[in-house]
């Protein structure tokens, strides 16, 4: 049996919660869970660099479910945060926009997760290009 300190797969886990923790913190002032803050920022970027985005689209930006999705976009629309419009070109997709509420909340939960992913990472220093070298290594990217 490996110690935790050996086991690169384990401290992963450990740290993945760390941040998580760190994430769910951040968040919280704004009333955002993480995915639904992953899924606001998605939107805000899809809409600024293609077209207004359709559920499935964000959903295969953000690497969540489709169903998740749409579950937790119906909870943004519900606090409208964002509008869910029919999409002109198929009836049954819809097309999601960020609402001026939205963009507001967006912009106050951006700004405290860059400032605590910048404090989370801080322990990296100089290492921290060679970490997200190998972050993107495993992704696949």
């Amino acid at each position: 049996m490996t110690t935790r300190g050996e086991s690169m797969g384990f401290l992963l886990w450990q740290v993945t919660l760390a941040w998580q923790r760190a994430m769910r913190a951040a968040l919280d002032p704004h009333d955002l869970t993480h995915v639904q803050f992953v899924l606001l920022t998605s939107v805000c970027w899809l809409s600024e660099h293609e077209e207004t985005p359709s559920q499935q689209r964000i959903a295969e930006h953000a690497g969540v479910d489709t169903m998740m999705t749409s579950q937790v976009l119906r909870r943004l629309a519900a606090r409208q945060l964002i509008s869910r419009e029919l999409d002109d070109s198929d009836a049954r997709a819809r097309r999601i926009v960020l609402t001026d509420t939205g963009r507001t909340v967006l912009a106050g939960a951006l700004a405290d997760v860059e400032a605590t992913d910048t404090a989370f990472f801080a322990a990296l220093g100089p290492d921290a290009p060679v970490f997200l070298r190998g972050l993107t290594l495993l992704h696949g990217d």
